[in-house]
């Protein structure tokens, strides 16, 4: 009990710190806001991809030996021809699929609350697994294909890592536009009434 009650005070202390910082560079203009949240944004791409990096591998580990071929119109996207041979089952691509999706889901959320402050309806985040799903398709036939190569080069350890990061990349440069400009749109101030009167 002593400890829960000492790690919420740290945790009040670090997200007031937090505010503070936000304030005070939102508070020089528009431009240092914007490079300020680009910077969150992108850090919080790196806890996204330390969360899908442990993901993936514990969840390859776990259903590597589960070679059920993918249905119809997925047998077809990631064929054995480009995901190359033993990755067109469900326990190859799934770990892809499943640790993208849980990562980005956790960034949504923290950026929602940090990086944007924005006070967006849930139907919003309704489009953003939408987005996610299509996006994490592209990506994980993208990762599948550099994975492939990679392994007939003979980087089999540190290929699905780069293949990975390629991958993030490119969901980096569609998330951040979307979330910024048209999902996570920062929450109006209220006006000031002293101010006013």
């Amino acid at each position: 009990m002593c400890y829960s009650f000492l790690m919420e005070k740290k945790t009040n202390k670090v997200s007031a710190y937090l505010d503070g910082l936000d304030d005070k560079i939102e508070n020089k203009g528009k431009v240092h806001k914007n490079i300020w949240q680009f910077l969150k944004f992108s850090f919080v791409s790196c806890i996204i991809t330390l969360i899908q990096l442990a993901l993936l591998y514990s969840m390859y580990y776990l259903m590597k030996n589960w070679k059920e071929p993918l249905p119809g119109f997925l047998a077809a996207i990631f064929s054995r021809e480009i995901v190359g041979a033993d990755h067109d089952n469900w326990g190859y691509m799934l770990p892809f699929f499943l640790s993208n999706f849980i990562a980005n889901t956790v960034g949504y959320f923290l950026n929602k609350r940090r990086t944007f402050k924005s006070d967006s309806p849930i139907w919003h985040y309704v489009i953003y697994i939408v987005v996610l799903i299509i996006l994490i398709t592209f990506s994980t036939w993208i990762q599948g294909i550099l994975t492939n190569i990679f392994i007939q080069w003979g980087v089999e350890v540190i290929g699905p890592f780069i293949a990975m990061s390629i991958a993030s990349f490119i969901q980096f440069i569609v998330l951040y536009p979307l979330q910024k400009f048209v999902l996570l749109r920062e929450k109006k101030k209220e006006p000031d009434l002293q101010q006013i009167e």
